[in-house]
Formats: C-alpha cells, sequence, structure tokens
C-alpha cells in the first residue's frame, strides 16, 4: 500500500510512524511545505491522560517523548494583585521543534520518506507520481485540501473575539500561569507555561476593541513586544517576549483563533480510473482554542485511531477503514470542541467577571470549560477547594467549621424570603388539574418534594383565565375555587417543610388550546377550542396549529385585569414567591421576541417596544404583589433561530425587568420557533444565566440539563448563577436534594423527622458501596 501524507506536523509524522511500524510494507510519503526546522509555535501542553495514550500506542516512541517533557501540576491566576493556586492538574509541556525533531527521525529510522519545502499545489500529480493508495490530509488550519473539496468536508469556520499573539520568554514559570491585566484601553491577558529548561509560552490576548483601542493593529512587530513587556513586566521579571514570526510583518502576528468544524473527514477523489480516499487530519479536521491546550493532543489521537483502524480492518479493508476513522473521532473530537468553545468565550469576555472577587474569578476561570467541575477540583486540590467554599459561605455571612458546606447548599435570601439552599424544582407542566383546580395530585407532587429537600418549589405554569390555557388540563387562578385549592397545598409545604413554594403565573397565546403532551405534544384539541391570541396573528406550528389573533388595545387591558387578579389571589393562597412567564413562545414571549412580534405600534419594533406591554404587566402585577416578597421572570434567553432573541438580547431584556423591579431572571431559551436549531449539552443553557447574571449584574436561575449536586456546586461556585433549577430528576426521585448531600456526605441537610431511618440506611448503603469501590 502507497500513503502520501501532505503535512509533516504531528499528526502527520505521528500516524507515518505508527503506520510503519505496524507494517513495514507500506510506503509513506510525507510532503511538508516548510523546512525541517521550522515551526511556528513555542512550546505544546499534554495532559497526563494525552501521554499514556502515547505510551499505549507504542511505548518507545511515548517514552522519548516523555523524556523531553516539563511537568507541572500547579495552576496561577493572577488578578487585581493576587494570586490564587490550585495543584494536582497535571499537564506536561514540551517545545514544538523539540516534538518534531523526534517524530522526524523516529520516522527516517524506520524508512518514511520525509520531503521537505514541497509545497503542494497538485495533489492529483502527487498521487500519481506516488501511486498513492490513501492521501492523509495534515495540511493544517489553512488546509488547501479542505478548502478544494470544501462541499464534501463541509467545514465550519468561526474566527473568535480575540487576538492573540504567541510569543516565547527565557523567564521559566512553574506553573501554568494565567495573568489579567487592566490598561487604560481594557483587559490583557497572558498565557505562560515552560516547557524546556530554558523557554516558556507566553500568549498575549485581548478583545479586538482593546486591541484596537490600544493601537496595536498599527504597530510594527519590535512595537508591539514592546508594549506587551511593559503590560506584563511584573511576571517576567526583566525577561523580554521572544517571537518568532519574523517573516510576518506587524500586527499580521495578532491572530483571531479560527474555530474549525468539519462534517465530514473523508472525501473519495477520482484520479485516472483510480479511486483514493483523503481523509483529514488535526487542525485541518478540527481546532480547538489553545487555552484548553488539546490541539496537538487532538491530532495525536487522531493518528492512533486512524492506526487503530488499520490494525482492525487491514489495508484491504481501506474503505472500512476510513468510515470507522470518522465515527470514532467526530464524537469526541465535539465533546472537546464544546469545552474549548466555552473555554475561549470565556476569556474573550474577561471584562464581564471582572466585578469579581479574585477567589471567584480564578474558581470561574477554573471551571471555564465545563470539564472541570467542583468535585473534580476537589479531587484535584482538596485543600484548595475547602478553602474556597469556606470563602464562599462567608460571602453570604455564613461561618462553616471543619467541614464547609457545598455552594448549592447554601442559604439564599432575596427580599425577605430566605431560601435554606440554591436548588429550586422546576416548574413542570402536569396537565392533571379539573377545570383549572389542582387537586390531591397536586398535593402529593409538589408536597412529596418539598419534604425532598429542595429550597424553592415552583408550582408549574398557572394560567390566568381559562382562555390563557395550554390545555384543557392546565391549572389556574382565576375563580375562588382555584385560590382555596391554591392554599391547602401551599399550607401543607409550609406546614411539613422548611421549603418555600412558588407560583408561576402565564398566558399560552398562540400554544393555548392544545392536547396534553402525552397525547400529542402542541396538537390542537379535537373539539371544544377557545380562540388564541399573540403579539401578533400567527400560527405556532404553520398548517397544523390554530391561527392567534393579534391583541388589540381592548384585550391589553383585559389581560392586566387577568394577571393582577390572579397575583392577588396567589397572595392569598400564601405563596412565597411569584414568577412571570415570559418565555417558550406563550403570550408574553410572543412580544419579545422579533420572531412572533411584527407590530408597527409602540409595542413593536425595538426591543424596548417589544417588552413594553410585558412590562406593563410586571409592573402592575408588583403593585399588588408584597413588597416582601421577590418576583422572578422567566425568559426564552436565545430563540436558536437565526433573526431570533440572541443571548446579548436577553441582557438588555433583564436590564428592563431589573428597573422594572424584578428580583431574578429565569434563564430558559427556545420554544418559539419550530425552526429552532439549540446546541444541546450538558449545561447547555448555564452560560445565558451567566452572561445575564454578570453583565446585567441581576440574580438567575440556570436550568436545563442540571442533573446533579457536582454540576449544580460548580454553576452556583463559580457565579453562573445563584439557584439551579432542577427538573426531571426530581421526576425520578422527589428525594433527589438529600440522596445528593448524602453522595458527598454532607450531614447538616434537613430531613423530614419520620424520614430519620430511611436516611441512616440511605447513609450505609453509600458507606457500603463506598468500601466495594
Amino acid at each position: 500500500m502507497n500513503i502520501l501524507c501532505i503535512g509533516g506536523g504531528p499528526a502527520g509524522l505521528y500516524f507515518s510512524l505508527l503506520m510503519k511500524l505496524q507494517n513495514p510494507a507500506t510506503q509513506i510519503t510525507v510532503i511538508e511545505r516548510n523546512r525541517s526546522m521550522d515551526t511556528f509555535g513555542w512550546g505544546v501542553v499534554f495532559s497526563d491522560h494525552t501521554l499514556e495514550n502515547l505510551m499505549k500506542a507504542d511505548a518507545n516512541i511515548g517514552q522519548q517523548i516523555s523524556q523531553a517533557l516539563h511537568h507541572w501540576d500547579n495552576i496561577d491566576v493572577h488578578f487585581k494583585g493576587q494570586r490564587i493556586t490550585s495543584g494536582g492538574h497535571g499537564f506536561c509541556g514540551i517545545g514544538r521543534q523539540k516534538l518534531l525533531d523526534i517524530l522526524q527521525a523516529q520516522c527516517r529510522d524506520v524508512g518514511v520518506s520525509l520531503v521537505f519545502e514541497n509545497d503542494v499545489e497538485n495533489e492529483v500529480l502527487l498521487a500519481d507520481y506516488y501511486k498513492a493508495d490513501l492521501i492523509i490530509a495534515a495540511d493544517g488550519l489553512n488546509s488547501p485540501i479542505r478548502t478544494k473539496y470544501a462541499e464534501t468536508f463541509q467545514p465550519d469556520i468561526k474566527l473568535g473575539l480575540c487576538r492573540f499573539v504567541w510569543l516565547g520568554t527565557r523567564k521559566l514559570f512553574s506553573a501554568l500561569t494565567f495573568a489579567f491585566e487592566e490598561t487604560e484601553f481594557g483587559w490583557f491577558q497572558a498565557h505562560a507555561y515552560q516547557y524546556d529548561s530554558e523557554l516558556s509560552t507566553f500568549i498575549v490576548e485581548t478583545s479586538e476593541d482593546v486591541w484596537k483601542k490600544s493601537g496595536l493593529e498599527r504597530m510594527s512587530q519590535p512595537e508591539a513586544i514592546n508594549f506587551c513587556e511593559k503590560i506584563f513586566a511584573r511576571y517576567l521579571d526583566g525577561h523580554v517576549l521572544l517571537p518568532n514570526t519574523a517573516h510576518l510583518r506587524g500586527s499580521a502576528s495578532w491572530l483571531n483563533f479560527p474555530r474549525i468544524i468539519c462534517q465530514q473527514w473523508v472525501h473519495t477523489a477520482q484520479f485516472g480510473n483510480k479511486l483514493v480516499p483523503i481523509v483529514l487530519m488535526g487542525d485541518a479536521a478540527h481546532t480547538t482554542h489553545f487555552s484548553i491546550g488539546s490541539g496537538t493532543k487532538l491530532a495525536l489521537e487522531d493518528a492512533i485511531a486512524l492506526n487503530e483502524c488499520f490494525k482492525k480492518y487491514g489495508e484491504e479493508g481501506l474503505n472500512n477503514v476510513v468510515e470507522s476513522y470518522q465515527r470514532s473521532r467526530t464524537g469526541d473530537v465535539l465533546k472537546l470542541q464544546s469545552a474549548a468553545r466555552n473555554s475561549m468565550e470565556w476569556f474573550e469576555h474577561v471584562s464581564r467577571y471582572a466585578a469579581m472577587q479574585v477567589p471567584q474569578f480564578s474558581y470561574s476561570l477554573l471551571t471555564r470549560s465545563q470539564r472541570i467541575s467542583h468535585e473534580n477540583l476537589r479531587s484535584r486540590d482538596q485543600d484548595y477547594i475547602n478553602d474556597y467554599e469556606r470563602w464562599f459561605a462567608l460571602q453570604i455571612g455564613v461561618t462553616v467549621g471543619n467541614k464547609p458546606v457545598p455552594p448549592m447548599l447554601l442559604p439564599l435570601q432575596v427580599r425577605t424570603v430566605q431560601l435554606k439552599n440554591r436548588i429550586v424544582v422546576s416548574p413542570m407542566a402536569q396537565y392533571s388539574a379539573i377545570n383549572g383546580v389542582v387537586g390531591d395530585y397536586h398535593l402529593v407532587h409538589l408536597g412529596s418534594r418539598a419534604m425532598g429537600g429542595a429550597g424553592l418549589i415552583f408550582a408549574e405554569m398557572t394560567c390566568v383565565s381559562a382562555s390563557a390555557r395550554i390545555t384543557p388540563a392546565c391549572p389556574g387562578l382565576y375563580a375562588p375555587e382555584h385560590t382555596a385549592a391554591w392554599a391547602r397545598i401551599v399550607h401543607f409545604v409550609h406546614a411539613n417543610s422548611t421549603a418555600r413554594i412558588a407560583i408561576q403565573l402565564g398566558h399560552a397565546g398562540p400554544k393555548g388550546s392544545t392536547k396534553p403532551a402525552w397525547e400529542g405534544t402542541d396538537q390542537p384539541l379535537d373539539e371544544g377550542n377557545w380562540p388564541l391570541i399573540a403579539a401578533s396573528e400567527q400560527c405556532y406550528v404553520p398548517g397544523f396549529s390554530q391561527v392567534a389573533r393579534a391583541v388589540t388595545r381592548e384585550d391589553m387591558k383585559n389581560l392586566e385585569k387577568d394577571f393582577v387578579q390572579a397575583a392577588a389571589a396567589a397572595d392569598q393562597a400564601g405563596f412565597d414567591w411569584l414568577e412571570l412567564h415570559c418565555a417558550h413562545g406563550y403570550l408574553l414571549s410572543t412580544f419579545i421576541s422579533p420572531l412572533t412580534n411584527f407590530r408597527t405600534d409602540e409595542f413593536g419594533g425595538s426591543i424596548q417596544n417589544r417588552c413594553r406591554f410585558p412590562l406593563q404587566i410586571f409592573s402592575a402585577i408588583r403593585k399588588v404583589w408584597p413588597a416582601t416578597k421577590p418576583i422572578s421572570v422567566r425568559i426564552s434567553a436565545h430563540d436558536w433561530v437565526e433573526g431570533g432573541m440572541t443571548p446579548e438580547d436577553a441582557v438588555v431584556v433583564a436590564r428592563l425587568f431589573k428597573e422594572a423591579g424584578a428580583d431574578v431572571i429565569d434563564c430558559s431559551s427556545g420554544q418559539v420557533s419550530k425552526l429552532e436549531q439549540p446546541v444541546y449539552g450538558r449545561l447547555f443553557q448555564t452560560p445565558l444565566s451567566d452572561q445575564i447574571r454578570n453583565e446585567a449584574q441581576i440574580l438567575t436561575i440556570a436550568v436545563g440539563s442540571i442533573t446533579d449536586a457536582d454540576q449544580a456546586n460548580s454553576i452556583i461556585a463559580s457565579g453562573r448563577a445563584d439557584l439551579c433549577a432542577i427538573g426531571r430528576p426530581h421526576l425520578a426521585n422527589p428525594a433527589w436534594i438529600l440522596h445528593e448531600a448524602a453522595k458527598f456526605g454532607f450531614e447538616e441537610v434537613d430531613w423530614p423527622i419520620p424520614y430519620q431511618a430511611g436516611r441512616l440506611q440511605l447513609d450505609r448503603n453509600l458507606a457500603r458501596a463506598s468500601i466495594v469501590k
């Protein structure tokens, strides 16, 4: 078999080496555009786990690389003149040129042909010359091969918002170092780490706006380096910063990071009478932001994966090899790219977190990618996380003893209502009311979860009129019998638990007059339908749903009365907290989103105008709702549709409600349009809460795909939200929080007295399970 590898970086060299070792008869040629001693980076970073993968792939090569590595465990974060150190992270670095030297030497030893200073302009001619059966396109992030066959590979390339420059220094950093400096132009940050006995990588990064304001756009390379040396002088200790891109002039050495995702990694080309697979590898296939140090890791793991596929299927099964290679890599790569995107976005918005105190800023940085969690940090450095938990508790006046309190179990006071912990039972539609009246089902459903330990229990969306319902089985608060039924449940919660209970008031708008979800989500009733209204005339599911007419001024007056009456009734029933539902394509949401508001009067157009009627409703209920009790507002912080609400718009909406007197923003998203394309994943809506909380400076509730205490602790401790709403896990386990607290051995949790025997049994079971492990 003949293999042509275009690109002599780590991916191409490592695959060629592994493949030649596996089958010495295979003829492999690597074509590289640059000289053998040229490289345009400084050091590269591996985790200890990556090193283990290299040792498994080939112990000899892994050992050679390992011997050249510089190891460290600590991360230092420098912010506002202070340093926070955490340990146990297990990193290692190596000079990029040293890595290439090792791989080049090994390739030559086993007979891989290396051709340098040859810029591939026509891979067809090369493939014919070398009689290639397979082409590896490892030609970097600007891959000409990927560009030529873009129709197949379908690359999605997005440039980051920051400018960065990759420098080196002879100042040796004993830890992976993040340094943040505020200047008259804005924030600059440095990422620095030692990778051999003489040199460290030193990356300087700043936002595009700050880069331009500072004049870096117009500076020569020596001027720009001198500028950076002055900013970071306190860390450099008199050492200079070193470029290795003298061929780039002035601002050209400052780049925007390109995030590259390819839908396909394999293209089959017709070269004469021969079909030849072309396979992407390394940066040609994908990139990950340098802040998580995984670009070279992924490139080497691509090489390992393709080699393993050859072991499984053999050269004669080439089609199976390349198909299996793509299948085996895309999942892992996408997970890491998701983490890298989170990390990149954190650094792009450093100013968002600048108001934080130093310990929380550092914790937020450490957990920015969502790959490192609260318990993960504890396993790395228990002293660090214990100290942080004590500090975090002290910020709200809680003094703890030898065993700190997990962040999610700390109290939170909003107005005069104190929640015993930060866990909220999400409002979840049960569709079990009769003529709007809640009954025994709701008493058990909400009562059991109140006894299960959560700090705040939300009732499902409760409708302000009969025509405001989603289904005929939705609860209401528009008749005396509704108030009495709710009062019974509220009384039970207060009498039998220390939880607080909230009502969520809403109007279904264009999504009303439908069947319960288990009979067909969004399906209109077969009979007994009622008229629907929305900000503008619309049909939620075109050609399927009922058409909702546009709200009139007279409707607005009546709607305000309905909401005010329902809010007053909620107070009469004894609820502790009220939430106004302005999300998910329901009535008030249709005013806020440009996808559903086409009005030309003062209630349409700008975002301020679109929020005018929801704010009018909010102000009206705020007047009748006691000043001692909180009101939160649920919004769809992202429509996930081009032209719809964006997270930036959501910050504007949050500020408007904050000015009107809202205490908390409940940060959900979507369900406004059937065209939505959410980017799902664990904690996928948490970044929305993070942005709103830290830019609008208002308390938030994070919601969506939060499934365990570790995630909740991470969210609360990092300042991404003040409360975590847990939905489906509470459906499966009403005592979710009691079980989660028991898992990490925290005993200061409020169990119902009659349940104490169950608590003891749970503790014993968990202890036994721990011993078995």
